[in-house]
Formats: C-alpha cells, sequence, structure tokens
C-alpha cells in the first residue's frame, strides 16, 4: 500500500467510525515508529488512537482498516463506560459485528530464521531460533522435523 499522512489517516477513522459505530471520532490518530508487535494501540487517558506505519507499508488496506476497527472499538467502549478490554464479552460482540481484526497480523517485527518441516505431513513450523530436532516432533502427527530453510542474519 502506498505511504498515507497523518491527516489522511485521520480523515480514514473518522469515516469508518460514522459507518460502522455511527458515533463521530472527536480525537487524533497518529503514526507511531515505536511501536514493535502491534498494530494499533487506543490510548485510555487521551482516548488518541496510535497506528503502527508498518501495517500501511507491509499490507494492504484491508488490514488496516480491519486495525482501526479494532482499535474504534477500544475507544467507543471506553467512551460509553462498556467493557473495552479484549477479554470483554462486549469488545468481542463489537469487533464480530463490524468485522474487526481480533490480532495483529504475524511476523509485524519478526524475524523468521529457520523453516523447520514435518516428514510425514509437511506442516511447516517458522522459528527464530534454532530446535533440538531430537528433542522435538511435529504437534500435528507426531513426526520428525527438518530444516528446510535457513536466513543468514
Amino acid at each position: 500500500m502506498r505511504k498515507i499522512k497523518e491527516y489522511e489517516l485521520q480523515k480514514l477513522v473518522e469515516k469508518i467510525s460514522c459507518d460502522y459505530f455511527n458515533a463521530p471520532f472527536n480525537h487524533t490518530v497518529t503514526l507511531n515508529q515505536r511501536l514493535r508487535t502491534t498494530g494499533g494501540r487506543y490510548l485510555l487517558a487521551s482516548h488518541n488512537i496510535e497506528i503502527n506505519p508498518k501495517i500501511i507499508e507491509n499490507y494492504d488496506k484491508g488490514v488496516l482498516i480491519g486495525v482501526i476497527k479494532h482499535e474504534l472499538c477500544h475507544y467507543h467502549l471506553h467512551i460509553n463506560h462498556k467493557g473495552y478490554q479484549h477479554r470483554n464479552t462486549d469488545f468481542k460482540l463489537l469487533l464480530k459485528k463490524v468485522n474487526g481484526l481480533r490480532y495483529a497480523p504475524a511476523t509485524l517485527n519478526t524475524k523468521i530464521k529457520v523453516v523447520y518441516e514435518c516428514i510425514k505431513c509437511k506442516k511447516q513450523y517458522p522459528r527464530r531460533r534454532h530446535i533440538n530436532t531430537d528433542h522435538y516432533c511435529c504437534s500435528n502427527c507426531g513426526g520428525k522435523l527438518k530444516i528446510i530453510q535457513e536466513h543468514s542474519n
């Protein structure tokens, strides 16, 4: 996806808020380079939302919209004094209703160094570190694992 300016992101969030939540978003959206493993963050004290720029750089617009819906669920539930945390039923129901992303996309900042594969069922296991294949086996069928790809970093 192309680079997006913060004012464009602000307009997008305001539009999604009106379209899916039937309520305005009256606070600020910013890009936060320091976010590493999350797609976004809702700030309780200021009611602002921060978005990880890697979501915009590495994924399509659908993923960005899913992350925005997720953060807006936190926002609107918190503003209305309802259960805004991930574990709350209110949050889970609203997230499902607006079709937001439950989790951030995998490997936002993860560097996969080794990929193991089961000899029997061919299930793959991407890993950041080497594992001892004498001690670990496939979680699917119990087969032996072998290295199929190794990156040097």
